[in-house]
């Protein structure tokens, strides 16, 4: 009887958290007893309930965390490149909008080279350029900013979360070590690791009652009932690098979303930033070498029109501007006379050569904005491919480790039933030696 209510309380323990996330179902291990040899007769001794074991597939739970790991990653780097993809897909302010109403201007300039409304249209269109770049280039300093401030959050919440591990870890330890059944506390430590996985890569290594968890480097993590935690710390650059135990381990954190943020941070945007620098730093000195080539409305020699930028490149984007304000200082003569339109012309037709890595102006821009687009698009994928494994791993753990109100009742009148029969063989035998023991006394 003992033994079968156990078993009961387990199933009423199963039904009630049918709905608690995370809850590995609970079986009852029924063993028969050692009989009693009274020979040349062996006597059954019923039943025991020798454990209540929680229903879990170790490996399984092992290829949930790594998938949540890439789904981690996947889904911050997709939303990190589709932010960084909305300052390439306006179709009016955009960089490759701007650069080819610069070079309409200077075409509309050649056909009337003395117009100074012309000319002023043409120091606009470049302050639009100058404009276009500066705003991109800052909006991805800003994103970038944003990304570490994430980096910084995520660390924390790391942090947080191996301590908890490790306070799961002495009370899961406490339990086994006294032979009770730790599965809840097994849960939480497992919906924990879930979690940070999510996070960051990390490796579970079992040992003993606990568990050792460690970063794909293996940097620790958790090492039975102690915690070790993640250190940020302000690089040459303004941007926190993580570290642990004095090591920087930045570039070795490849998954979760704490890899995706210092990809995205570290690799796409400043790869992004210096294709923008190229290119700003190659139409400014193109147009100024032409510029300083001809001759403006006074006769004089040309002067830049665009300040000119670092000799690095670096900063280009974000720095650029227009050196005149005076319309007459546009050098649209290549021989010193007003009618003359020759290095308006020539400057036009920077517009269509090879002046930047080989390609032209909106050649090469064009390439930018499909890399980024192709970058944005390629992560969402990766991020819809990873969530639907992880779905089905779930699904299989469900399947595996979740509760079935159908077969809970069903286990729920098997161990009452067998409860109500073992009470009547009692009450049976009860009857059976109080008859004997009346026979003795009349």
């Amino acid at each position: 009887m003992i033994a079968e209510q156990g078993a009961l309380s387990a199933t009423t323990n199963n039904v009630a958290n049918v709905n608690t996330a995370g809850y590995s179902r609970e079986q009852a291990v029924l063993v028969a007893s050692d009989p009693v040899v009274v020979d040349p007769l062996t006597f059954g001794t019923g039943v025991t309930l020798q454990s209540v074991e929680s229903i879990r597939d170790p490996i399984l739970e092992s290829q949930i965390q790594q998938q949540t790991q890439s789904q981690g990653q996947f889904s911050t780097l997709a939303s990190a490149l589709q932010q960084t993809q909305v300052n390439f897909t306006s179709s009016t302010g955009d960089i490759g909008t701007a650069i080819s109403k610069f070079f309409d201007s200077i075409n509309q300039l050649s056909t009337n080279p003395s117009d100074l409304s012309l000319r002023q249209g043409v120091l606009t269109a470049a302050s639009n350029v100058a404009t276009s770049f500066n705003t991109t280039a800052n909006s991805l300093t800003r994103q970038q900013t944003s990304l570490d401030l994430s980096v910084v959050q995520q660390v924390g919440q790391i942090n947080q979360l191996t301590q908890q591990i490790a306070q799961l870890n002495v009370q899961v330890s406490n339990l086994q070590n006294v032979g009770e059944n730790a599965g809840t506390f097994i849960d939480q430590r497992t919906r924990a690791i879930d979690q940070l996985s999510s996070l960051v890569d990390v490796s579970v290594i079992p040992s003993d009652n606990t568990l050792t968890l460690i970063t794909a480097n293996g940097a620790p993590l958790v090492t039975g009932q102690k915690s070790f935690q993640l250190q940020t710390q302000l690089n040459s650059s303004g941007l926190h690098d993580v570290y642990s135990q004095g090591a920087d381990i930045s570039g070795a954190i490849t998954s979760g979303q704490l890899g995706g943020t210092l990809q995205a941070r570290d690799q796409e945007i400043p790869a992004i930033s210096a294709q923008l620098d190229t290119l700003a730093a190659g139409l400014a000195n193109a147009v100024n070498g032409v510029q300083v080539g001809g001759f403006d409305l006074n006769g004089h020699a040309g002067t830049n029109l665009f300040n000119p930028p670092p000799v690095s490149g670096v900063g280009a984007a974000a720095s650029l501007s227009v050196a005149i304000t005076d319309p007459a200082l546009i050098a649209a003569s290549s021989d010193g006379s007003a009618g003359s339109n020759g290095n308006a012309e020539a400057m036009y037709a920077l517009n269509s050569q090879a002046i930047i890595g080989g390609q032209s102006p909106t050649d090469y821009y064009s390439g930018i904005v499909f890399n980024v687009g192709n970058g944005a698009a390629n992560a969402s994928a990766e991020q819809t491919a990873s969530s639907l494994v992880l779905q089905q791993l779930n699904d299989q753990r469900a399947a595996v480790s979740g509760v079935s109100l159908n077969e809970e009742a069903a286990n729920m009148v098997q161990y009452q039933d067998a409860y109500s029969a073992s009470a009547q063989v009692i009450t049976t035998i009860n009857t059976m030696m109080q008859t004997v023991i009346n026979m003795k006394t009349s």
